[in-house]
């Protein structure tokens, strides 16, 4: 199909984007890889009067190492993230997560933050932004602030962005030395997730020092799995432990049934699913 007419431009910094967002008001749409975008202008699902393309700003892109933290750029695409020596020394969940978006066609063209502020909670990097308390930076024409992963998500397909702010870099703290694994369940490769788990780990001296765990697709938005995070502190790295604690995997969380999958399954997944990543973050 053609998508509806629309006004487009391209500013080529963050200020003049923003005063392009505020001067379109609320039917434009910012686009950066467009992977979730187009196919939705395509089939006419959505209609904006402006299309604001953010790809051509050159500090939107990019990760670098700021002492406690890195900061990747929102433009950043999930193939620079892949590949990153930073991101595997000090994020290895981001990368392991990364690893199971679409196809390497997506990866190439879709971008880190344009995934996160699409919010799809089926989306493969909202829980484990979640899991390693990221903090998403907001530009808009009061100025910037920084707001936790914890409370970016607030709906389906819905954020703490306001109308004039785009999302303009993502702060992850350092998780050096810690396992990480994603594991994810889909119906077909390269599929959205029913459920999936976002698992990082630190072990000291064979017990659970520190555990972060999020869950995917098992509520309107990213969920941590605090009781799992809490049982697992202080136990040691067991196949015992580990099934144990992910049997609270569950527990707090609101998923929806659907086509593919009823509440019950999912809440039988994301036990099984906990399970498995944390016996591959702790290789156990």
């Amino acid at each position: 199909m053609i998508p509806a007419a629309f006004d487009y431009t391209a500013p080529s910094t963050v200020d003049d984007a923003v005063r392009a967002l505020a001067d379109a008001g609320e039917e434009a749409k910012v686009i950066a890889g467009g992977q979730s975008l187009i196919p939705v202008l395509r089939m006419r699902l959505a209609a904006p009067s402006t299309l604001i393309d953010i790809g051509r700003i050159p500090e939107l892109r990019g990760i670098r190492d700021e002492g406690d933290a890195l900061v990747i750029g929102a433009t950043t695409t999930h193939y620079e993230i892949q590949r990153d020596p930073l991101v595997r020394s000090h994020a290895l969940l981001l990368k392991a997560a990364t690893d199971t978006v679409a196809d390497p066609q997506v990866r190439h063209r879709g971008t880190f933050g344009g995934a996160i502020a699409h919010a799809d909670p089926a989306g493969d990097l909202l829980a484990p932004v979640l899991a390693l308390d990221a903090e998403l930076v907001l530009h808009g024409l009061e100025g910037r602030r920084t707001v936790a992963a914890a409370d970016f998500f607030v709906d389906y397909f819905t954020t703490a962005l306001r109308q004039d702010e785009l999302l303009v870099a993502v702060r992850v703290p350092k998780h050096s030395g810690w396992g990480a694994h994603y594991e994810k369940f889909n119906r077909v490769a390269q599929a959205w997730s029913i459920v999936a788990v976002a698992a990082a780990v630190r072990i000291a001296d064979g017990v659970i020092a520190e555990a972060r765990v999020g869950l995917t697709n098992m509520s309107a938005v990213p969920v941590r799995a605090t009781a799992v995070e809490a049982a697992l502190v202080g136990q040691p790295a067991t196949p015992e432990a580990i099934k144990a604690a992910a049997a609270h995997a569950a527990d707090g969380t609101s998923p929806t049934a659907d086509g593919n999958a009823d509440t019950a399954y999912r809440e039988h997944l994301a036990r099984v699913l906990t399970s498995r990543a944390i016996t591959a973050a702790t290789g156990v």
